[in-house]
């Protein structure tokens, strides 16, 4: 069976496009990966960046992300690639209760999973409520996740709050590349960690 070519949809989708910029809300899961994706993005559509992340631990960590990534935005409108940005409070209680039962899954496995579930949800729900065109996430510009579940879980989204899903695998074209250079460029903080408690104590970490 063919693999999906995300970007040749995303393409195709671009195109159809007239002068107007379509409203596009997306989801960052940090400052880094979304570097090369609101460059790219704001190309065609007028972006809002979601910064909703419950899954991170500690509020300290959620904290030095979200000033990373009003530090990447300030950034890249002086260099032309404008974008909005709206904030939710830090609500780890929506991370916690969304995965229970799953907290001895292994990294990458059904736990991160539901965590895509629950962060594209929001965004999803947002977008309707807010009147957005599209949405998406930044989430597919990493290496390490899969673009095809992340792209099942955004469809399913946007059939549940009737909002257009924007297909993405935002890692290929150079884009996983172009997000090391501009986080260079800009000297932003890079976490060493994926973000949640679980993730912290795998690399050595404490979840105090």
């Amino acid at each position: 069976m063919n693999r999906e070519n995300f970007f040749r949809k995303f393409d195709k989708i671009v195109e159809g496009f007239g002068e107007k910029k379509p409203r596009l809300l997306l989801h960052s899961c940090c400052g880094p990966c979304s570097s090369s994706v609101i460059e790219l993005l704001t190309k065609h559509f007028d972006v809002t960046v979601l910064w909703y992340n419950p899954n991170l631990w500690p509020e300290s960590e959620y904290e030095k992300r979200l000033e990373t990534q009003k530090k990447l935005i300030s950034c890249l409108a002086e260099d032309g690639a404008a974008s909005q940005l709206t904030v939710l409070p830090w609500r780890s209680e929506d991370y916690f209760s969304r995965i229970k039962g799953l907290e001895h899954e292994p990294e990458e496995g059904a736990r991160c999973l539901e965590c895509f579930r629950l962060r594209l949800e929001e965004t999803a729900k947002i977008a309707s409520e807010r009147g957005f065109d599209w949405f998406c996430t930044t989430l597919t510009v990493s290496s390490r996740k899969d673009a095809v579940a992340i792209n099942a879980i955004g469809r399913a989204a946007a059939e549940k709050y009737g909002v257009n899903w924007l297909p993405s695998e935002f890692k290929k074209r150079e884009g996983n590349h172009r997000s090391i250079i501009l986080s260079e460029k800009y000297g932003l903080y890079r976490q060493e960690y994926c973000g949640c408690v679980f993730s912290l104590n795998s690399h050595g970490g404490t979840d105090e």
